[in-house]
Order: C-alpha cells, then sequence, then structure tokens
C-alpha cells in the first residue's frame, strides 16, 4: 500500500479551476453545478459510484465534451475556447485504456509519438523510456491484444505522458485489472506526482480514495464532499463505528436497523458496520438485539471509520435530504 500522501500547502498554486459546471444531454442533468480546484503536484481524487457523472467531467475538462454552463481552466486554458491548448498540456486515460489491440507495444508508442508531434530527436528516448518505466522491454514486439489487463493498463499510461505533460487525467484508470496490477499502477502514479506531475484521477474503488492528497466526492451528477480522506473522515462522520462479526448478517441487520441507539447499518465483507452516537450504548442494543433475534455474535468493537463508511453515511444522507436526481450517466 503506498504511504499516506503528505499534504500540499495551502497556497500552491491552482492548476485546474471550476466554477459552477454543469453538463446537460437534452433535458438531462448529468453534471450539475460543480466548483473545485486542483492544486500543482496534487493527486486529486473523484469518488463516486458508476453513473455519478465522473467521466463526463473529465472529459469536460481535457477539452473532449462542452460544458452546458459554467466555467473552468486546465493550466491557464479556457475548457470552453481553449480546447486545442489544453490538449498539448495534459495527459488522458481512459478506463478503456485507448490502445489499438492489432498494433503491437512499440507501434502503439510510436503512434502516440506522432499523435503528440514528439519532435524527432525525442522520440527514441521517450519510447526507451516508457519501455523501461512500463516494464516491457521483453514486449516490444508482442501484439497488444496479447498482453494481460495489467500490461495494457502500464503501456496506457506510458502513452498518455509520451510528452511529457504536467497534468495527467486517469478516468477509472485500475478498473477491470487485478489487485497486484492495482497496487503497482498506484506505485507509478506516486512516482509521476513526485516529479511534480498533477494527477486529477476517478475511480469507484473505496480503498485507492485513501491514496490521493485531497478528495471529492461526486453522486447523481453533484459534488457532496471535499477534502483530504482524514478531514472527510472527521467531517462527516462524528457517529462510532461499530464493527459486527455474526451470524446471518443480512437478516441481522433488518433488526438493527429498529434500534434507536443505532443510526445507520450497511454490510461491509462478511459482516456489518454500525454507526452510533453512543458506542457504549449503541454496543449494548445491539447484543441484546442479536441475544433475542438467535443471531450468534462472534465480535463486536469499535474501530476507525473507512472512506466506505464516508461514503455510505454522505449517500444515505444525501439521499434522506430530497428527492434524488434521475438515474445519471457518465
Amino acid at each position: 500500500m503506498p504511504p499516506e500522501p503528505t499534504p500540499l500547502p495551502a497556497t500552491a498554486e491552482p492548476i485546474v479551476e471550476v466554477q459552477n459546471l454543469e453538463k446537460r444531454f437534452g433535458t438531462f442533468r448529468a453534471v450539475g453545478g460543480l466548483s473545485f480546484s486542483v492544486r500543482r503536484g496534487e493527486i486529486f481524487g473523484f469518488l463516486g459510484p458508476n453513473g455519478a457523472g465522473k467521466s463526463t467531467t473529465i472529459r469536460m475538462l481535457c477539452g473532449l465534451l462542452t460544458p452546458t454552463a459554467g466555467t473552468g481552466r486546465v493550466a491557464g486554458f479556457d475548457i470552453i475556447r481553449e480546447t486545442e491548448r489544453i490538449k498539448t498540456r495534459i495527459g488522458y486515460m481512459s478506463q478503456k485504456f485507448s490502445l489499438y489491440d492489432e498494433l503491437t507495444v512499440e507501434e502503439n508508442i510510436d503512434f502516440y509519438s506522432g499523435i503528440y508531434t514528439l519532435p524527432r530527436e525525442k522520440k527514441a528516448g521517450r519510447k526507451a523510456w516508457v519501455l523501461e518505466m512500463a516494464g516491457l522491454q521483453e514486449h516490444r514486439s508482442t501484439r497488444t491484444s496479447e498482453l494481460s489487463g495489467g500490461w495494457k493498463q502500464r503501456l496506457a499510461l506510458g502513452c498518455a505522458v509520451l510528452h511529457e505533460p504536467p497534468i495527467l487525467f486517469l478516468d477509472e484508470p485500475t478498473s477491470g485489472v487485478d489487485p497486484i496490477s492495482r497496487r503497482q499502477f498506484w506505485d507509478m502514479i506516486y512516482r509521476f506526482a513526485e516529479s511534480g506531475v498533477t494527477v486529477f484521477v476517478t475511480t469507484h474503488y473505496m480503498e485507492e480514495s485513501e491514496y490521493c492528497d485531497r478528495l471529492g466526492i461526486i453522486y447523481r451528477g453533484e459534488l457532496i464532499a471535499l477534502g483530504t480522506p482524514r478531514t472527510l473522515k472527521a467531517e462527516h462522520m462524528p457517529e462510532a463505528v461499530l464493527e459486527i462479526d455474526c451470524a446471518r448478517p443480512y437478516d441481522a441487520m433488518a433488526a438493527l436497523e429498529r434500534l434507536p441507539d443505532v443510526k445507520e447499518v450497511a454490510l461491509f465483507g462478511k459482516g456489518l458496520h454500525a454507526l452510533t452516537l453512543d458506542a457504549e450504548a449503541g454496543t449494548r442494543a445491539i447484543r441484546t438485539a442479536l441475544a433475542a433475534g438467535n443471531f450468534a455474535l462472534a465480535r463486536i468493537e469499535r474501530v476507525a471509520p473507512t472512506m466506505e463508511d464516508v461514503f455510505v453515511s454522505l449517500i444515505e444522507a444525501r439521499d434522506r435530504a430530497g428527492e434524488p436526481q434521475a438515474e445519471v450517466r457518465q
């Protein structure tokens, strides 16, 4: 697991700035009124479920979609009027990796060297760097279609940074790859950030959100929380989190939801996480309810909140606050 990010100074220069950004497809609002900024050298994460509007947002920032309303600047350029200039200053990697399966590893790198108009004298050096960074020296002549998901992921990242952009946009970059490849990929992201590259990454994996310097939680096209992982846990989780290992957790959840001492209950792995304002009172009430329902209790203890706890709490609070929007797409 990568180390906990070192916070950037609050005075670090913004390299992405967005105000009231909105995208509609006809009468359907996919993204509604987002405002945030990303500082230079920061790993900034967008966490949200599939269909939350993460990809729509990132495509607007990359100049691939025109916003319906709002303003924004990326690397100093306007996201509506200067999209072509933005494209020269960013690297973009989509969840489908944007590779050509019929080409070899080396041919994909050559193709993107041309797309990014690398000077002839730099092409050989950058190609060698990508092959070494991705560990693909021995696979340079392999057709991309024959690579595993993890190897494709590394190749796609290498192609996205061939032109040494100051900003890297990664849209669900670890979707569909195995946990080891995902961890190795984040090690590479950390190395880029340490070299001064700003990384904007979207994800629906809760554990990945812990790796970011700051995090925006997006739900149904709206930004519902923004801050460091530590700050989000402190500000949005005043309740105690109780981890419960018991028999038939799904059935037990229904019984615990009726308790006045328990605010929320959710499945967590093979057990449950329950939120309560008073850990001791909540523990007593849960023990009594489980015993009355013949749910064998193996363990109950207070634990530190996870980003999943924060996420579930925020989403449920948002839904309780009013009628949720129609289902959004990315």
